[in-house]
């Protein structure tokens, strides 16, 4: 697949990592040539400097034979016009942009982006995907990353695993045998720099990032196997009033009207204009950093604090001297991946990336075959996803143990809206939702397996 990148920030970079590592052919536009240096010293892609948006660019750039083209340049206009100009001009096929303003995406304006006026194909909005993050990991307090797939009926939950796990150092064999009614599957591992699937006699050590899969009507009896029985937060504070803090403050308004909220801005002026757009909200001047400011938004009795400005450095440490101070949980907002293996380490409870969750709502329509959705995880290290199986499916008729394929591993089936966790003999049956975890290396792999097979035609 040839595929026009336009934007070598953090996502357009790593979605051109992502993709060049699958033999696709891309090319990546920018402006800067010391982002275009960095790709073309890392990735093996094409990369030119240019305006992504200006025919010409995009004509040498190869649009003319491109399936796709992703624009997720910092300017939402610049994303708009390059991909009209790729539709136009260029016929590309299949077209996604980032849009991060949140005035173009109001439902009466959606109409904007239709075939018609200006086609695009699938929106990505960095902001609205950091919210909803965030409000997955409040539902289930403890996780580290949830993932809700098969109309909800399956979570993919990862967890960290520390000394006082009950079932740490128990072989994975011996779950079942320890929770017999429970619908639960551990997929992956992420240990240190390794991420890696497992196998029955594998055992989870201190220090692991777990991901499991199971029923949802069963998440609060696994959260409790591993040792997490918090309960869910009545109040939060928020750090950063900005695009992210906003939609989080507003979500929990309108969808925990219970939690209290309250939201601490640096800037007065920004603090001042976020106050009249919130009904419940309680909208705090001051820095966050602040012992004085954090004692006047009461963080001792705060259940959780999320803290999601613009400076890496500053949601870290905002999150530290809460935790210090008594709140109870932490989640921090981090743009740079290199930080993530220390924060947990440090006392920040959750981790969200910006960047890990628009590169996975990306990957989901690069995906061939019947994926019907995917996260990425471990820094593009595996994939978690949910396939549907057709009738020509390779998988259809199969027994699980005779379609097994190496470093993959399937975590949960849903049938007739009945969740089933798969043994080793279960058949999987046509139009059955295959929830699984996959290495990169596999990912191709699972592709085919929710492609049509080609002796079908």
């Amino acid at each position: 697949m040839k595929v026009l990148v336009c934007g070598a920030g953090q996502v357009g970079f790593n979605i051109a990592r992502q993709l060049a590592a699958e033999q696709n052919d891309v090319t990546v536009v920018d402006m800067s040539s010391e982002l275009i240096a960095r790709v073309n010293e890392s990735l093996d892609v094409q990369a030119m400097v240019g305006h992504a948006s200006h025919p010409d660019v995009l004509e040498r750039a190869g649009a003319p034979d491109a399936d796709m083209i992703i624009a997720v340049t910092y300017a939402d206009e610049i994303n708009m016009v390059a991909c009209q100009v790729a539709h136009s001009i260029f016929k590309v096929p299949t077209k996604i942009a980032r849009i991060s303003a949140q005035n173009y995406l109001q439902p009466i304006w959606q109409d904007l982006f239709s075939r018609d006026h200006m086609p695009i194909d699938v929106i990505i909005s960095p902001e609205m995907e950091v919210a909803n993050a965030v409000m997955r990991r409040l539902e289930i307090p403890g996780a580290s990353d949830v993932f809700s797939f098969a109309e909800g009926l399956v979570r993919v939950i990862s967890v960290f695993v520390d000394e006082k796990c009950p079932i740490i150092d128990t072989p994975l064999r011996q779950l079942t045998e320890l929770f017999p009614d429970l619908h639960i599957r551990v997929m992956g591992i992420i240990r240190g720099e390794h991420t890696f699937v497992l196998n029955p006699d594998e055992e989870m050590q201190a220090g692991d990032e777990v991901y499991f899969a199971v029923d949802s009507k069963h998440v609060g009896r696994a959260m409790a196997s591993f040792g997490h029985e918090e309960h869910e937060a009545r109040s939060v504070v928020i750090v950063g009033a900005g695009n992210i803090g906003v939609l989080l403050a507003k979500q929990l308004e309108s969808e925990h009207p219970n939690i209290r909220v309250k939201l601490i801005e640096v800037d007065r002026e920004r603090a001042e204009l976020v106050a009249d757009q919130l009904d419940n909200a309680v909208v705090l001047h001051g820095d966050s950093l602040d012992r004085e400011i954090l004692d006047e938004a009461n963080i001792r009795n705060t259940e959780a604090i999320i803290a999601v400005t613009n400076d890496d450095q500053v949601n870290i440490l905002a999150s530290l001297i809460a935790k210090r101070e008594g709140c109870q949980s932490a989640i921090a907002l981090v743009n740079n991946f290199s930080y993530s293996p220390l924060i947990h380490s440090l006392g920040v409870d959750v981790v969200v990336s910006p960047r890990a969750s628009t590169v996975s709502t990306i990957l989901q329509h690069v995906r061939r075959g019947r994926i019907r959705s995917l996260y990425s995880v471990g820094d593009g290290l595996a994939e978690v996803i949910e396939g549907e199986v057709l009738q020509t499916s390779r998988l259809a008729g199969t027994a699980l143990r005779d379609s097994r394929v190496e470093h993959v591993i399937v975590g949960a089936l849903v049938r007739d809206g009945n969740v089933i966790i798969p043994k080793g003999d279960t058949v999987i049956e046509t139009n059955d939702k295959v929830v699984l975890f996959a290495l990169k290396d596999a990912v191709k792999k699972v592709e085919r397996l929710f492609s049509v097979r080609p002796d079908f035609f």
